[in-house]
């Protein structure tokens, strides 16, 4: 019985080290665009990859990207005060929750039925949202080119 279990638990690990080796580089940009600070997108991720960890015998044909994706989303949303004041990047200028729905909808490609559902919201509010982030994000100006620099 030992034995059985012992090879169940290492094909467990096995499976999940497959799918974190294929995922964990798209799951990490997007909880770098959620945070704007690598170490505390590191926590964020790895605090979702453990939640998925957790569930993983009781997935039952769930996707476990989308899994991950949805733990990521969630832990932010209930952590949102720490991440008030991105240290930097390309969606600093938005409240967490405009990030949230930007990440979502934009990035990950969620549907947005979907991204209303997981973050409790009505599908036409997630809707403003999003396009209040696209303008804003438009009417940002672009920073200055830097300039060639000539090589001997």
């Amino acid at each position: 019985m030992r034995e059985r279990r012992a090879a169940l638990d290492r094909r467990r690990a096995r499976e999940f080290e497959a799918f974190v080796a294929g995922a964990a580089g798209r799951l990490l940009h997007a909880a770098t665009l959620l945070t704007g600070d690598p170490e505390a997108a590191e926590r964020l991720l790895t605090a979702a990859l453990a939640r998925t960890y957790a569930a993983w015998d009781g997935l039952h044909g769930e996707d476990p990207y989308e899994r991950t994706r949805q733990e990521l989303a969630t832990h932010f949303a209930r952590t949102t005060w720490r991440h008030r004041r991105p240290r930097g990047g390309v969606l600093d200028r938005l409240t967490p929750q405009e990030r949230l729905v930007l990440v979502l909808r934009l990035y990950e490609g969620v549907a947005e039925e979907q991204a209303a559902a997981q973050l409790g919201l009505p599908a036409d509010r997630v809707r403003a949202i999003c396009l209040r982030s696209v303008a804003a994000m438009r009417s940002r100006p672009v920073p200055p080119s830097r300039p060639e620099v000539a090589t001997p």
